[in-house]
């Protein structure tokens, strides 16, 4: 397995069983900072416990560790790149909570084709690149709405530069803040059956 130095930024776990435990990230990964993954948590309350999560564009994996953290059953980790892969395998393992996850190393568009075992699934973190147009996250929002994907009252929260992004059909804002460059925005299926 890769080993990962830590960001400058000393990237930790905010809160839970794994709070104030550091994370790392490849150079090139752009993970979510304590504050808005802070903000955001307080924002799921509870809703958080015993949740089955996946994290989409995991990066770090910062925000499926999070979500372990404070109370998550199980989460599945989805990110195509090989140092994110590695980062977020030790990341689970520095923080002790990889016995209630797994990682796959697959684009997301290739991920949503095929409904995992873990699934349906009450939270879905996604954090896509910054430069990937709203239509192509359109797309895998849409693959998301089957309600074999989502369990009833399913959150999924959408990590976007702002100022703003369009939310595509079929989807209703529940909660939204700006932090800085970045914009967080939870939203729950409309037109399925959640």
């Amino acid at each position: 397995m890769r080993q990962f130095a830590p960001m400058a930024s000393r990237l930790r776990v905010v809160a839970g069983e794994a709070g104030g435990l550091h994370l790392v990230a490849p150079d090139h990964i752009r993970p979510t900072t304590e504050r808005v993954r802070e903000a955001l948590f307080s924002a799921l309350g509870d809703t958080v416990t015993d949740a089955v999560v996946l994290d989409l564009y995991a990066g770090s994996g910062a925000l499926a560790v999070e979500a372990l953290s404070r109370g998550a059953a199980r989460a599945v980790l989805v990110d195509r790149d090989r140092d994110a892969e590695a980062a977020c395998e030790q990341n689970l393992i520095t923080t002790k909570l990889a016995d209630r996850a797994r990682v796959e190393r697959t684009s997301v568009e290739r991920f949503v084709q095929h409904r995992p075992v873990e699934s349906p699934f009450d939270l879905v973190l996604c954090d896509p690149p910054y430069e990937m147009p709203d239509d192509e996250l359109a797309g895998v929002l849409d693959a998301l709405r089957d309600p074999a994907w989502l369990a009833s009252g399913a959150r999924v929260v959408v990590e976007r530069p702002s100022p703003a992004w369009a939310v595509p059909d079929g989807w209703t804002t529940s909660w939204e803040r700006k932090y800085g460059d970045t914009l967080v925005t939870i939203v729950h299926a409309t037109d399925a059956a959640t």
